[in-house]
């Protein structure tokens, strides 16, 4: 049989965003949750799921070829709030970027170049930039009186230059869920 890597294309973050966005955790202990270590915070442009090596190949060389054609642009982080909008219980706590002309056109072309290149079904959602910061446990926040469960809705001001994606593995370790980079490509200048 062969092997299949969990395969996801992001944008990771600096350190200084990382270590920033990571302080939340502290913020509601009372919170159940499961918080995401601080090396594995980023933003996930496309969810590949589970490939094999040839179609890996396929995936980086198409990657590449649109990081090409992209230059560098500014990312805001501007709220940590609950995620997605609307959904109660909340599944994640999460840290939202402000959408951009320049972010929605990378993730347009690399939605349409990998589903030209590879047998690939995006999701039929609407993208909203997000960093995952913690993952909810359902049963633990309803059990929690609704007066009493913490309000999550902080305006931030994070902002960082996208330089790169990078196409990422992510595989299930003792310690939890490990991510990867397979390759990194710098956008154009």
């Amino acid at each position: 049989m062969e092997k299949r890597h969990r395969i996801f294309i992001a944008i990771n973050l600096p350190a200084d965003i990382r270590k920033e966005l990571f302080t939340y955790s502290e913020k509601w202990p009372e919170l159940p949750a499961k918080w995401v270590g601080k090396e594995n915070l980023h933003i996930t442009l496309e969810f590949l799921g589970a490939v094999t090596d040839e179609e890996l190949g396929d995936i980086c060389i198409t990657a590449k070829e649109v990081a090409e054609r992209h230059g560098s642009f500014s990312l805001n982080i501007s709220k940590v709030l609950y995620g997605p909008p609307k959904k109660m219980p909340p599944k994640l706590v999460w840290a939202e970027g402000e959408k951009s002309e320049e972010l929605s056109t990378l993730r347009d072309d690399l939605e349409e170049s990998l589903t030209e290149k590879i047998r690939f079904v995006p999701e039929n959602r609407t993208f909203a930039p997000h960093i995952t910061l913690a993952r909810i446990d359902a049963w633990g926040f309803k059990s929690i009186e609704p007066e009493e469960r913490p309000e999550i809705n902080e305006g931030t001001d994070l902002f960082f230059t996208v330089e790169s994606i990078e196409v990422m593995e992510s595989a299930m370790k003792k310690a939890g869920v490990e991510y990867e980079i397979i390759e990194s490509y710098q956008l154009n200048d």
